[in-house]
């Protein structure tokens, strides 16, 4: 659900989005770490002392904490791919008013590739996932993803499904194409005769 609204903005009106794709939970624990445990300590400050003064204080710094959280938070959840039905959306969020999408239709994708490095990686199983457009040959990479494997076959399964509804609606115009050439050669010449009719 939060997934679904937060970056339904990217979508186009017929897309669907199969998974949204973050790095490793992990990463999200470490950047909300430090300002949970400042926001816990605050109220712990004040569960022994609640003078006029502090409690000002305090209020003021819980403000400061919170928007640090969702900063972190913002900045773990919103760097992702969204693997769609119709292709990969990279999606880098750089502060509170920057954020960069990158969008390869699955036509466009010449390759995808993951790497996973080190013990803590393999163990972790987390590592980095790259595709590669045909058009520019530029590479979109995310970093830390969890279990990689999946993420790429997940990619390739959609990919295949989508070239091959798109070659059944390519063939099928190219169907209706010749049966109007067709239609219109028998118009404007008649009917072949059979040559035994003659």
């Amino acid at each position: 659900m939060l997934t679904t609204f937060l970056f339904r903005r990217h979508l186009e009106e017929d897309e669907t989005l199969l998974k949204a794709v973050h790095k490793h939970w992990l990463l999200g624990i470490k950047a909300l770490f430090w300002p949970s445990a400042f926001f816990a300590a605050s109220w712990i400050i004040l569960s022994f002392n609640q003078t006029r003064g502090l409690v000002i204080i305090m209020s003021f710094w819980n403000v400061v904490f919170l928007v640090w959280w969702l900063r972190n938070f913002f900045d773990y959840f919103l760097d992702a791919w969204l693997v769609t039905d119709q292709g990969i959306i990279d999606i880098a969020w750089h502060g509170w008013f920057h954020r960069q999408s990158t969008r390869v239709l699955y036509s466009d994708l010449q390759g995808i590739s993951y790497e996973i490095h080190g013990v803590v990686g393999t163990l972790l199983r987390y590592g980095i996932i790259s595709v590669e457009k045909i058009s520019t040959g530029a590479v979109i990479s995310l970093d830390h993803v969890h279990n990689p494997k999946r993420v790429e076959s997940l990619v390739l399964k959609c990919q295949e499904a989508y070239l091959h509804a798109k070659n059944m609606k390519d063939a099928k115009q190219v169907q209706n194409l010749l049966a109007t050439l067709v239609a219109e050669r028998i118009q404007l010449d008649g009917l072949p005769k059979d040559e035994d009719d003659a």
